[in-house]
């Protein structure tokens, strides 16, 4: 058996998806941007993908801009933001567990004279609120945290988060790269002054992302050129891929609660197998406020780099954390800052299903690891 268990690093693009993005490439292949009626054609297609964004995140379409992914979104919402309020203060807020494509964008802002606060996270990878509220001044202009954690599937309290840094003069990012299919989101009912997603998480191509500003949010875009995107994002579109987005999302929220509860089953059933097998493991994070998609777990008795490599010949694909970290050998900084120490994250791996992932292949994985678990408990 052949078990594809990495869908937190990316997924496979469903056909109907695919079957609309064709159509785009054979015959509704013009530029948006020409006046022609074959550019009109294209134009179409290009605002009724963004009405649909729009629609379902409760968001205007004039609040919808398409990128390349999650990463430019990261990007440019934060140095946007950055960039743009800096007279009103150069603080700003993240949490130490972040995705790379923010951390190291705060990295490299502190770098630039920005002071930056990187709030701690307890055993199960919540912030803690406290401390959000005691670093607060009158200085911070920003606070950039994640819906959904890509290595631990926590999600974190974003109505508190909301609530407390509505009290203060900072803007509020979220990547929610993570949460999409799982969490349903209103744009306007939090006080996210942007967010950002990306459509191959979800069923969707790669290469293609979302991120949502409100209206009065004011930051400023650095890729220059053409007027496309209401002059925020120059360059021609991606007209398929955006198509392809717009309706992997539809997919995706079409089925949140059918599939939520076939994950949660799937994850209960993973825990409680490797229980019965007398498998030795730690979960990391949170079995309740977690999503059902990512189980990281904590196995002593093997190294990660091992038991990767054993589950691979077994065809069994999972990872360690982020694939955007793939080929380091530095442990996991999530599982670090939440525990505190290099071994553990040493000795973890995330496992990560999707619809697509069943009760089969869940026995499957579970008997692999309890052989495994079995050779090196004979070698010990």
């Amino acid at each position: 058996m052949e078990v594809y268990a990495d869908y937190a690093a990316t997924t496979p693009v469903k056909q109907a998806v695919i079957d609309k993005m064709m159509d785009v490439y054979s015959v509704h292949y013009g530029n948006p941007s020409s006046i022609h009626s074959i550019g009109r054609d294209a134009r179409k297609y290009l605002d009724e993908s963004r009405r649909t964004v729009a629609k379902i995140f409760n968001a205007k379409p004039s609040e919808v801009i398409f990128t390349s992914g999650a990463t430019e979104s990261n990007n440019t919402a934060i140095k946007g933001i950055a960039y743009e309020r800096q007279h009103k203060g150069k603080h700003i807020i993240t949490s130490k567990i972040e995705h790379h494509s923010v951390l190291h964008v705060f990295e490299q802002l502190e770098k630039e004279g920005f002071e930056v606060t990187y709030l701690d996270v307890d055993h199960e990878g919540l912030i803690q609120l406290d401390q959000l509220k005691a670093a607060l001044t009158d200085e911070t202009i920003l606070v950039s945290i994640m819906f959904v954690n890509n290595e631990i599937g926590t999600v974190e309290p974003m109505y508190d988060i909301d609530d407390i840094i509505a009290e203060s003069n900072a803007l509020f990012h979220v990547d929610a790269v993570q949460a999409i299919g799982h969490l349903e989101i209103d744009f306007h009912e939090f006080n996210i002054d942007a967010m950002s997603i990306t459509a191959h998480k979800f069923g969707g191509p790669k290469g293609v992302g979302t991120l949502l500003v409100k209206d009065d949010t004011k930051l400023q875009f650095p890729q220059l050129g053409g007027e496309q995107e209401a002059k925020r994002r120059a360059g021609t579109e991606n007209l398929p891929q955006i198509v392809g987005l717009a309706e992997a999302l539809t997919l995706a929220n079409n089925h949140i609660n059918d599939n939520n509860v076939h994950l949660m089953n799937l994850k209960n059933q993973f825990l409680v197998t490797l229980q019965e097998r007398s498998v030795p493991f730690e979960l990391n994070g949170s079995m309740t406020v977690s999503t059902g998609h990512i189980v990281n777990l904590y196995l002593p008795f093997v190294d990660v780099e091992t038991m990767l490599t054993l589950l691979d010949l077994s065809n069994i694909y999972v990872s360690s954390g982020s694939a955007c970290t793939a080929g380091t050998t530095t442990p996991s900084h999530v599982l670090v800052a939440m525990y505190g120490n290099e071994e553990r994250a040493k000795h973890s791996v995330r496992f990560s299903f999707n619809e697509q992932t069943t009760e089969q292949e869940i026995k499957y994985i579970t008997a692999e690891i309890h052989k495994i678990y079995h050779k090196f408990k004979e070698e010990i």
